[in-house]
């Protein structure tokens, strides 16, 4: 087993672009779809009226309130330059009471800027409206008062009477995407066992003291800990480095996403039992892998696929229980025995699928 280990590790070390370059495509397709670094949007705030200063100090301070974007002021040049040149996706042109969207290009960011600028500018709308009704330049300090301690308040409670958690499909869409690519990888490091076999490698190996089952064991977990190596490096990247939210258990999310890449390698072990030639697995292998996220919804909003259909295809393959596990553990805190049955499941598509590769790939070769 070791032998086998080390060459395989000899491979990697000569070229080790390879493995470098999944390590970036797991971090750009995160950056690209995923919403880039977890950093405030940042929006310019600019006004040309004569008194300027005035308006822009009041609307920033405003529009900053309960407010996911950032929003600074800059002058009226820089902020146009900077929306053309893309340097940032929208800028907002205020008055005394109104204001005006700067933007280059429909981007998903501009509906939901408007959206929050809409609102601030309709609640000051309407205590203006109050104000000269009344009378009173006092209202908004009441109105503030008097919503701090409603007679009616509603709040909003999970199923545990703890509060409902913030779910971020940013964070959900890295675990996809990192789990994407890491099936690549294995899927290819796997199909070694089928070069192997072409050159006459894995012959001269049978000849040899090495037993089959150390032949097996070699590939496997040489796979599994170049695997793991390239999750945990991405991981770690994100969390201390690009501030995504990958919750605080980041040990309980590495042992879910080992049993996933476990149960991973035994349909990729699989997927080799029915092929003969390095090529046909690269035909095969790469067709089938990105269906499995659709199919498993981890790029879209949870309860999206109802159709019972595809829920039981996506039961077969353990993506859908590992992003199922992994989000219990980042929003709502679950522990080791909360996802047991997710870990349990990807096991048993690992053990299944296992013997049924090597046995094909077996019968194959007598």
């Amino acid at each position: 087993m070791k032998s086998v280990m080390w060459a395989q590790l000899m491979k990697d070390k000569r070229n080790p672009l390879f493995i470098l370059l999944f390590i970036a495509a797991s971090i750009v397709a995160t950056i690209l779809f995923a919403g880039g670094i977890q950093t405030p949007t940042m929006v310019a705030v600019f006004s040309e009226e004569e008194n300027a200063p005035e308006i822009e100090e009041k609307w920033h301070e405003l529009l900053n309130v309960d407010s996911s974007f950032q929003f600074e002021i800059v002058t009226p040049e820089k902020a146009r330059e900077d929306v053309m040149n893309g340097v940032i996706d929208v800028a907002v042109n205020v008055t005394e009471t109104d204001y005006q969207i700067v933007i280059a290009s429909e981007l998903p960011t501009v509906s939901f800027v408007q959206q929050h600028v809409e609102k601030v500018f309709q609640r000051e709308a309407q205590f203006r409206a109050l104000e000269e009704a009344k009378g009173d330049k006092n209202v908004r300090s009441k109105m503030n008062s008097y919503l701090k301690n409603a007679p009616i308040q509603i709040e909003a409670k999970g199923l545990d009477g703890e509060g409902l958690p913030n779910f971020n499909l940013g964070t959900q869409l890295l675990f996809a995407f990192v789990f994407l690519v890491a099936m690549f990888m294995l899927g290819l490091k796997v199909n070694n066992v089928t070069n192997d076999k072409v050159s006459g490698v894995w012959n001269r190996m049978i000849l040899s003291p090495i037993r089959k089952t150390g032949m097996y064991s070699g590939y496997i977990l040489y796979t599994f800990l170049i695997t793991m190596f390239q999750v945990i490096v991405v991981l770690i990247l994100f969390k201390y480095v690009m501030n995504y939210e990958v919750g605080d258990n980041l040990g309980l999310i590495l042992l879910i996403a080992s049993f996933f890449v476990f149960s991973m390698i035994s349909i990729a072990m699989l997927i080799t039992g029915f092929v003969k030639t390095p090529e046909q697995f690269y035909s095969i292998y790469p067709s089938v892998i990105p269906l499995i996220p659709l199919v498993s919804g981890a790029y879209m909003m949870p309860g999206t696929i109802s159709n019972p259909v595809l829920m039981f295809i996506a039961d077969l393959f353990p993506m859908s229980h590992a992003m199922d596990a992994i989000m219990s553990v980042v929003f709502y805190d679950a522990g080791l025995r909360d996802v047991m049955m997710s870990l349990l499941l990807m096991l048993l598509i690992g053990v299944i699928a296992m013997g049924l590769g090597i046995n094909l790939i077996e019968r194959r070769n007598q």
